[in-house]
């Protein structure tokens, strides 16, 4: 049995795997013929004809997991994120850390991480605009983006929405959750899930105000919090306890797809299910997903500019070929990206 609750092999891994499902999501959902996902808001056809795909045996089956399930990537992320706080702030720093200074650094290293990609995307998309303007602009910059109305078409590139999440989350930690009792982490997780489930589902039925608070903390508070929880209070299980909880998370998270109330609470048991694969796998075993982890926020930048480019290519025809293209061409573009990124100067948290 492993005796730490994650390790760093462990931890970059489930990176890793955040990460290739994101990156795969964001392409594969482009694609006209692909199953649509429930991300911000729920549509029932939408499992429905998931199922339809997988009992035919389609033959692009694989795109059409990736749009539908990739983007639980993110709870994984946040998860972590959740996690590796506790473990900084509450354990390994004695001092206090003020409000101010470190809601500011953790805005600044936000900042360091979008700034390069975010050019980089406004540059490639010119010839094809994107409504860009100096509000939206100076929004994304800010990261308050995420509370302006229609976020779906306001946010370019699409993904970088995680980073106003992100800093409404360090706000939320420190204000309101760091060095507090669990309960009022749980507290939150259980208000936040029941604001969610007070609006209708679907956008067709009226569901914008529930899109609208899913692309900010409240939607991402359920997985947040778990990694909270999970750093104060887990614990390490024998193998054949993992083993159940891997089967369980995945029976959960696939039938919870199909039914509104179930699909709020699926975010958890991805997480529960990518922790417990963890510690069911050698560290050794998990080399690969590692090394994905390593570079998963520069694959997370600049995945949009590379899908920008070369999805076209899947457009005419070419759909794998387009797909492998693209996972090439990002990672190649984050190591260049990690190369530049060492010239941008760091932060300093002042205690």
């Amino acid at each position: 049995m492993k005796k730490e609750l994650l390790s760093m092999a462990e931890s970059k891994a489930l990176r890793g795997i955040a990460i290739l499902g994101i990156i795969l999501h964001n392409y594969c959902h482009f694609l006209g013929f692909a199953v649509k996902e429930n991300e911000y808001t729920f549509t029932a056809s939408k499992p429905r004809q998931l199922l339809e795909r997988m009992l035919t045996l389609d033959d692009n089956l694989f795109i059409h997991v990736m749009s539908f399930f990739g983007h639980y990537g993110v709870p994984v992320f946040l998860f972590i994120s959740g996690f590796g706080l506790v473990y900084k702030y509450e354990r390994s720093t004695p001092t206090r850390v003020r409000a101010l200074p470190f809601i500011g650094f953790h805005y600044a290293k936000l900042l360091r991480l979008m700034f390069l990609g975010y050019i980089g995307f406004a540059v490639v998309s010119y010839l094809h605009p994107h409504g860009y303007t100096v509000g939206r602009v100076i929004a994304q910059l800010l990261m308050y983006i995420n509370l302006m109305p229609d976020p779906d078409h306001i946010i370019k590139p699409g993904p970088y929405w995680y980073f106003g999440l992100m800093l409404q989350l360090y706000i939320v930690y420190r204000l309101v959750l760091y060095r507090r009792s669990s309960a009022v982490t749980l507290a939150l997780i259980v208000l936040c899930t029941a604001v969610q489930a007070c609006f209708p589902p679907s956008v067709d039925e009226g569901g914008e105000i529930l899109n609208r608070i899913r692309y900010n903390f409240i939607g991402g508070m359920l997985p947040f919090g778990a990694g909270i929880l999970y750093a104060r209070h887990g614990r390490n299980l024998p193998l054949p306890i993992n083993l159940t909880i891997v089967v369980v998370s995945a029976f959960i998270v696939f039938i919870g797809s199909f039914y509104f109330w179930s699909w709020l609470f699926v975010p958890l048991f991805i997480v529960t299910g990518a922790v417990a694969t963890m510690k069911l796998i050698p560290d050794k075993a998990l080399a690969p997903c590692v090394w994905f982890g390593a570079i998963s926020s520069a694959l997370f930048v600049m995945h949009p500019i590379t899908r920008e480019i070369i999805i076209k290519m899947s457009y005419r025809g070419y759909i794998y070929t387009g797909l492998i293209t693209y996972i090439v061409a990002s990672i190649l573009l984050a190591w260049l990206f990690k190369l530049m990124f060492r010239y941008i100067p760091k932060p300093k948290l002042k205690i």
